[in-house]
């Protein structure tokens, strides 16, 4: 029988790392007012802005933590606020009553781009196109915004944008991957934003999905230097046998960049960028201390994954099993805690069911620690949706396999067929916390008993 207080520990460590990156408090730690003096912590030297000397506060934005991050910046500015528009994945708005009043949130399609961010994105170009040297933008963006804020080059067509998305998603292309083949057919992303709002001072703010926090990953660094190129797009797109499967129009556009005959994004040193400043404000390496702080606090001697848990899902799952099994031996009498984070893909066949790479993480960790009840496993992701799910992911221990089969389910056959879903929901192992409103990539949690 599952004991289920070892569930709710594991449960009790994700939420404290999900705390760590609430988009509103996160926003709230880097940006602060006196008077008019807007002050944005960074790594570095601090920047402070005299808004008596802004003619226009322009607020924009993409990404799933859009919503609670308009609202930190409106409870700051609302008095000087011009003009406010962010773009949200659908169901990732906040109640009415929170929503924040100067600036419109908009939601959109993600992971596949759809009209309305189309429409969202083209409207935010016309708006940083006219910004003026005294202007300040203030732009907010998080994980999810490289398909929330879609203008692909023209004549690419959005229809053609989402194809190739559909199409890298489903060959096990990585994220890193995916975004440098976007942003080579977008009119926004790659440091393109940067150069829409030049001369403006640009103040961007940032829910880091990606490991290593790199700036021209995030949404795919619509405000930042690019460092990819229009051969490393089409060196992807091969690598995994879609040269001449991707849309017509987007393989003449890549080959004729290649050719020098498109211009490349805006590599680093480039003037439009010498009034652009990015801050963090929240990670999956906070995330992960959070996680930590928590299960040390539980007793629970604990170890932190370095680097990333990234590549195949099924691979991730057995190294980050066989490293608990390993602590489970180690400390046969006491508690422990394994924690990681990254995102793993998921390499869709033929037969493709219903779930998300965290739910499949957890089934074939399920079949890794089968048959030994002192260990439980979770995989989540932060922003609360696993794939087209309304669950996180799921939490599994050493007894889930033969649950699943006394319950006459299958889980073998739900692991191939990439279905984690209907079983997990039937077995009672999802995790369901709802939109966080927030995205800094996937927790991974394992407790040995």
């Amino acid at each position: 029988m599952r004991t289920m207080s070892r569930r709710d520990e594991t449960l009790a460590i994700f939420e404290a790392a999900l705390g760590a990156a609430d988009p509103q408090r996160s926003v709230k730690r880097v940006l602060r007012r006196d008077g008019d003096v807007l002050t944005l912590r960074q790594a570095g030297d601090d920047v402070r802005i005299d808004l008596g000397e802004v003619d226009r506060l322009l607020v924009v934005g993409c990404g799933k933590a859009g919503a609670p991050m308009s609202r930190a910046v409106e409870e700051l500015t609302a008095d000087r606020i011009s003009f406010g528009i962010v773009a949200v994945k659908y169901g990732h708005t906040l109640p009415e009553e929170l929503s924040p009043a100067h600036i419109r949130i908009v939601e959109a399609g993600h992971p596949e781009p759809d009209a309305e961010g189309m429409r969202h994105a083209r409207e935010v170009a016309q708006v940083l196109e006219g910004a003026s040297e005294r202007d300040l933008v203030i732009a907010l963006i998080s994980g999810g915004g490289s398909a929330i804020w879609p203008l692909p080059v023209p004549p690419i067509t959005l229809e053609e944008k989402t194809e190739l998305t559909r199409q890298l998603l489903a060959s096990g292309a990585d994220i890193h991957e995916i975004n440098v083949v976007r942003k080579h057919v977008s009119s926004i992303k790659a440091g393109l934003a940067a150069r829409l709002a030049y001369p403006a001072r640009v103040l961007v703010l940032l829910i880091s999905d990606v490991i290593g926090d790199r700036l021209d990953s995030i949404a795919s660094g619509p405000f930042a230097p690019d460092t990819t190129t229009f051969g490393e797009a089409l060196e992807i797109v091969e690598r995994y046998g879609l040269g001449t499967e991707i849309p017509v129009s987007i393989q003449y556009h890549l080959w004729n960049g290649m050719a020098g005959k498109v211009p490349e994004t805006p590599k680093p040193g480039d003037v439009v960028f010498d009034r652009v400043t990015h801050s963090i404000c929240a990670s999956n390496a906070q995330a992960l201390e959070a996680a930590r702080l928590e299960a040390e606090a539980r007793g629970l001697w604990t170890e932190v994954i370095e680097g990333p848990i990234d590549g195949d899902v099924r691979e991730g799952a057995r190294g980050f099993c066989e490293r608990l099994k390993q602590l489970a031996k180690q400390a046969p009498e006491r508690g422990v805690c394994l924690i990681g984070g990254g995102e793993t893909t998921v390499k869709l066949g033929s037969s493709s069911g219903k779930g998300g790479r965290n739910q499949e993480f957890a089934l074939a960790g399920a079949f890794e620690i089968e048959g030994q009840e002192r260990l439980t496993v979770l995989s989540c992701g932060t922003d609360g949706n696993d794939g087209p799910t309304d669950a996180a992911g799921a939490v599994v221990d050493g007894g889930t396999i033969d649950r699943c089969r006394s319950l006459d389910l299958d889980p073998q056959r739900a692991l191939e067929g990439h279905d984690a879903y209907p079983l997990f929901e039937a077995s009672g192992d999802l995790v369901k916390p709802g939109p966080s409103n927030s995205m800094v990539r996937d927790i991974m949690i394992g407790i040995v008993a």
